[in-house]
């Protein structure tokens, strides 16, 4: 995993910003003034060539981390902006440092060398339910499953388990809140946003790093 944008793949401030002005405003964005002025910006962002594939990492005036979305394009990129830009501040700049500290954790974590994340997260792309059900999540741990109907009951809403898909399915944080921890009733695994490959990725070395660290507990114990 790289910390740096690709400069093959990944798109700079300057190509964003001339996309976006040829592709003009989105419907019910507020405007987007774009900068090259790091310092004060509202929004840095910077994406990443991971072992899942293309994320996009960005963080708030305060650092926090806004979004660590999936983004296997160059169309996935500029979606992923103008969301920050309408939800969040029209100024939205490449700043990998903003993200620097999540960028490490994340390497760590798909190295396997981290089983939780404690960088503070901004669910300001979330609707109040999405927050809701993004909250139940803290309660799966690494290595560990549930399902979308049992999340649901834990919410007091038994009957929304599409509802509860569907709010994992716009998980603005993906991975660091990790939806990927959630299958359907029957154990099979359903939609990511990542693809099921990502997801399947992420629970296998999950459940390595669990069976590996509960052998060595045992071991411990025997001796």
């Amino acid at each position: 995993m790289t910390h740096a944008p690709d400069p093959g793949t990944a798109p700079t401030t300057a190509d964003v910003e001339a996309r976006l002005r040829a592709a003009g405003p989105a419907p019910g964005a507020r405007p987007r003034v774009p900068t090259r002025a790091v310092d004060g910006a509202d929004v840095g962002f910077a994406v990443l060539g991971t072992d899942l594939g293309r994320v996009l990492l960005a963080a708030g005036p305060d650092d926090a981390l806004l979004a660590c979305s999936f983004v296997p394009d160059d169309d996935a990129v500029e979606r992923a902006l103008r969301r920050l830009a309408a939800a969040v501040s029209p100024r939205v700049v490449e700043a990998p440092g903003r993200t620097a500290a999540a960028a490490d954790q994340l390497a760590e974590y798909l190295a396997g060398d981290r089983r939780a994340f404690d960088v503070p997260v901004d669910l300001a792309l979330a609707t109040p339910f999405q927050r809701a059900v993004l909250g139940h999540l803290a309660g799966v741990g690494f290595g560990d499953l549930t399902t979308y109907g049992a999340l649901a009951r834990g919410l007091g809403r038994p009957t929304a388990s599409r509802a509860v898909g569907a709010a994992l399915g716009a998980n603005p944080v993906c991975v660091v809140l990790p939806c990927h921890r959630v299958v359907a009733s029957s154990g099979a695994l359903t939609g990511y946003a990542g693809g099921l490959a990502a997801k399947r990725r992420l629970l296998d070395l999950e459940t390595a790093r669990a069976d590996l660290h509960n052998s060595s507990a045992g071991e411990g114990a025997d001796g």
